[in-house]
């Protein structure tokens, strides 16, 4: 996905002649989409806010927001995200359709902590979630806070207890592509589910066996499933 088309920039919203400290400073805002359907409509929700401001192509890195809009999280998106990540004049909030399997983790580790179902994406929202990534403060859904939770506790168990164990042994990516692989799915299918590509897939369970010193996948497999992994 390249610049040309996932930066989707809109003008800025300013009314010419009125003086901006007659007003509280507007959060700038540089929309990031793949589909341009997408993108039109979040620029037209935050374009009728007073508490945003659209910003043209020129000033788009240097906008204090950057909104990433899309179904969901592949390569391409993970490539965006890191390289928004590395901008320091910008925060990122993200706006996806569905997280698969080991999303959550995925986006986290692209940096972002703001984030926003598009079903639940309405003017308000869209607004809090830019307002509270200006800020720098963690927006999440409700369920999404419970996945990040478990996953945060399952480390410091982990910590605590190195010797012992447990579904921390493995990442939450890894032991949902194990047990992927237990059901039967092959790299393809694996792919598809996880909204990874077939070659990430490959890797990341070429890594358990690597590392646990496994023969194979179905070694991998028997491995976790004995140890309670999975």
């Amino acid at each position: 996905m390249s610049d040309a088309t996932t930066r989707a920039l809109v003008p800025d919203g300013s009314i010419h002649g009125t003086s901006r400290s007659a007003r509280p400073a507007r959060v700038t805002v540089a929309v990031y989409a793949a589909d341009p359907v997408l993108r039109a409509g979040v620029v037209q929700q935050l374009r009728q806010r007073p508490e945003t401001e659209l910003v043209d192509d020129a000033d788009a890195e240097r906008a204090q927001v950057s909104l990433v809009v899309v179904d969901g999280i592949d390569d391409d998106v993970a490539a965006l995200l890191n390289r928004l990540r590395y901008n320091n004049a910008t925060r990122t909030g993200l706006v996806i359709g569905t997280l698969g399997a080991g999303g959550l983790q995925r986006v986290i580790e692209c940096g972002v902590s703001a984030v926003l179902r598009r079903s639940e994406a309405d003017q308000d929202q869209l607004v809090r979630l830019v307002t509270a990534t200006a800020n720098g403060e963690g927006v999440l859904p409700g369920d999404l806070l419970g996945e990040l939770l478990h996953h945060v506790g399952s480390l410091q168990r982990a910590a605590l207890d190195p010797g012992a164990v447990s579904l921390s042994t493995l990442t939450s990516r890894e032991a949902e592509m194990l047990r992927l692989v237990a059901e039967g799915l092959d790299t393809a299918e694996i792919a598809r589910k996880t909204s990874y590509s077939e070659r990430t897939v490959k890797n990341v369970l070429h890594e358990i066996t690597t590392r646990l010193q496994l023969r194979n996948r179905a070694h991998a497999v028997g491995y976790a499933l004995r140890n309670g992994l999975i």
